[in-house]
């Protein structure tokens, strides 16, 4: 899986850094093959909050990695430090995969690396970068923006999305769920989900669509539309699709297809079933319907997918007689 590198410095959010070490930093029992090779790089000994740090190697060891996290940054009325900076850029330019979490957008945007894209941090923060960085396309509303060799996250959980996301472009749905679980997180928010900046995340005994989730997630091989779901939640579509978009940042149909997209992932994981098998258990009908929404959400079209990520789904030689704890 190559290395991580978390570029640390004095001023880090401990919480960010932690988050990442803990899903790049040890592979979850029962997941076979090699995991992620993790590298604290910094400036000698730094501070985090309340906690000190000492890392592995200099900030100068970062072109080095083959992914780059620079966790939050506590003060951004601060400019950050110019190493960082430097080593962060020179990671970029040789190849590495630059992800920040959090306000550590502020370290990438003072690196040049935003500069002409679409970004995120932390919403009571996209104000500030916007206006000390107006070359880069703030986006207050979503969780973390995926520019492929560049990308950045919200606050807290959402950089635990992020870093799932990450899992998930390298080893497939299957296994960042096993990631998921062992944190006891949801396996997957869309980035573009909102940040829930006015609305906090509801309890699940008073969630307006807490039953209708699970409901479902268990029915997502018919053809449900919109009115089903509407009539299962006891509530009129146009109600429906206000607390959909309150609740996830998306309409409930946009909702269903993510739903089904998954579903369709870690059945090409984890079974030998056709595209057309999966096509009906997904809800999408047809082996053609299914590679045309898959092919534009996912980005490749799902016999691609299941020759990228099956083998890495299967235990290795040494692994077949091996008990895991599940987590």
């Amino acid at each position: 899986m190559g290395t991580v590198a978390l570029a640390v410095t004095d001023g880090m959010l401990h919480f960010e850094l932690s988050v990442a070490y803990e899903i790049f930093g040890a592979a979850p029992d029962g997941v076979a093959g090699p995991w992620y090779s993790v590298a604290v790089c910094g400036p000698g000994s730094v501070r985090a909050g309340r906690f000190r740090l000492e890392p592995d190697h200099g900030l100068d060891r970062l072109p080095d990695a083959d992914t780059v996290i620079v966790p939050g940054w506590a003060d951004v009325d601060e400019d950050p430090p110019a190493d960082l900076v430097d080593s962060v850029r020179a990671a970029h330019e040789a190849g590495a995969r630059v992800a920040s979490l959090c306000t550590g957008a502020f370290v990438l945007a003072a690196a040049g690396l935003l500069d002409g894209r679409r970004a995120t941090t932390h919403w009571a923060h996209t104000h500030t970068l916007a206006a000390r960085y107006p070359q880069v396309k703030v986006d207050p509303d979503v969780l973390y923006v995926d520019n492929g060799s560049v990308l950045t996250s919200a606050g807290k959980a959402a950089a635990v999305d992020l870093c799932l996301h990450l899992v998930r472009l390298d080893r497939g749905s299957a296994i960042a769920n096993v990631v998921a679980r062992r944190l006891v997180v949801p396996p997957h928010r869309d980035g573009g989900q909102a940040q829930f900046v006015t609305t906090p995340v509801p309890a699940p005994d008073n969630h307006p669509l807490a039953e209708l989730f699970p409901w479902v997630i268990e029915r997502l091989d018919r053809p449900l539309t919109v009115e089903d779901l509407a009539r299962q939640a006891r509530m009129s579509s146009r109600n429906l699709g206000r607390h959909f978009r309150s609740v996830t940042g998306t309409t409930p149909l946009q909702w269903l297809l993510t739903q089904r997209i998954r579903h369709a992932q870690e059945l090409l994981e984890t079974t030998d079933d056709s595209i057309d098998t999966i096509a009906a258990a997904t809800g999408m009908g047809t082996a053609t319907t299914l590679r045309r929404h898959f092919n534009r959400t996912v980005g490749v079209p799902p016999d691609t997918y299941r020759r990228t990520f099956r083998s890495r789904t299967r235990p290795g030689p040494d692994d077949s007689g091996r008990h895991h704890q599940h987590p």
